[in-house]
């Protein structure tokens, strides 16, 4: 439930969530989308490219206990996700459609007046922070609160993690934002209002594996044990773990929770674009606290080639996993579709909006 007395999302067993039809006309007018665009028989090309930006549609349900209430049946986005991170963004320029009355327009102009310029409104968060292990959340009040001035920072707090921005989550939704933008850039046959894009990330932090291949173990020039490059001391824990040496001498390490020692070392690296030429794959896997023993390598080595090598992937972790950045930007709400003949350049301006914010955070 929200409010007092609207229902909420349902989950049904099999997966699926159920959304409650609006009354008339707004609940018709959705279903019938949905109905549009998941038409066994449809063949509009513009139509099918639009179902990859939308949750999945299996017609509609109603329960044995009330066959009089109608609910959508749709896939659940947030399904797949362990600790799954929400944002709900309502985008274009007006939250009103073209046959709302004056009273509607006032009304909807008054609950953010800065709509029109900004081109999007946050209505909610839901925020996984792994050093609390516990959620934060924020309602629509936070969004309506967010000026043109404070709206970076005010997105920002979605992806941060409790311990670091998540970079690579928002360089994979730029990406995804990007993809809509295309679509909705090369359509004139539907304008949407009061329309949103949910975000979802995967909000906890596997352990994850850095493959260090060509590093030489045996290299001349050695950092002091426990010093950085940067003069910084090095904290240790026992957060790093060797898992083994590999063929042509490459080494995996997986790296646990105290990681944020590690990128809270010195931030002024993060600026920095240099390369390191390491490689990143990302791994699901419970590691218990233990040096693990390998014939190849010693803490020594340790201590002085490889974790300057290890500092260099961290501090550009977020930048090279993005590929593999586990992240859905869906577009849900369609009350308020209308068939038109032109570009919809309210929607089109929020999504530029959007991604120049989104941009930005990126950058700084």
């Amino acid at each position: 439930m929200y409010g007092k007395d609207k229902g909420g999302i349902l989950q049904h067993p099999d997966g699926t969530v159920l959304k409650q039809l609006q009354p008339p006309p707004r609940g018709p007018r959705e279903q019938e989308f949905y109905n549009k665009v998941y038409d066994a028989e449809c063949c509009d090309s513009i139509l099918l490219e639009l179902r990859e930006y939308l949750p999945k549609y299996f017609g509609v349900w109603s329960p044995p206990t009330a066959p009089n209430d109608t609910y959508l049946k749709l896939e659940d986005v947030t399904r797949k996700f362990n600790k799954p991170c929400i944002m709900d963004v309502k985008i274009g320029q007006k939250s009103y459609d073209p046959y709302a009355s004056e009273e509607k327009i006032q009304q909807q102009v008054s609950k953010y007046p800065l709509m029109e310029e900004i081109g999007f409104l946050v209505l909610g968060m839901r925020v996984y922070h792994v050093s609390s292990d516990s959620y934060e959340t924020q309602n629509q009040h936070y969004g309506r609160s967010l000026t043109k001035e404070t709206v970076k920072d005010g997105i920002s707090k979605f992806f941060h993690s409790g311990y670091c921005l998540r970079k690579d989550v928002v360089a994979a939704s730029i990406q995804k934002v990007e993809k809509i933008l295309e679509w909705f850039e090369g359509q004139t046959q539907l304008n949407f209002y009061a329309s949103s894009l949910l975000f979802v990330y995967e909000g906890s932090c596997p352990a994850t594996t850095v493959r260090l291949s060509d590093v030489t173990l045996a290299e001349k020039t050695r950092v002091p044990k426990g010093l950085l490059s940067g003069g910084d001391v090095l904290e240790y824990n026992n957060n790093i773990h060797v898992i083994n040496s590999t063929e042509n001498g490459k080494i995996e390490a997986s790296v646990g929770k105290g990681l944020s020692k590690f990128y809270a070392l010195h931030k002024k690296a993060c600026s920095k674009r240099h390369h390191s030429q390491l490689s990143l794959k990302v791994e699901s896997s419970e590691q218990d606290n233990v040096w693990k023993t390998s014939t190849c390598i010693t803490q020594e080595h340790l201590n002085g080639n490889v974790l300057p090598q290890l500092e260099k992937v961290f501090y550009h972790m977020p930048a090279e996993t993005k590929e593999s950045a586990n992240v859905e930007v869906r577009m849900i709400d369609f009350a308020h579709v209308f068939p038109s003949n032109t570009k919809d350049e309210g929607y089109i301006y929020g999504l530029k909006n959007l991604i120049t914010v989104l941009q930005n955070i990126l950058d700084n």
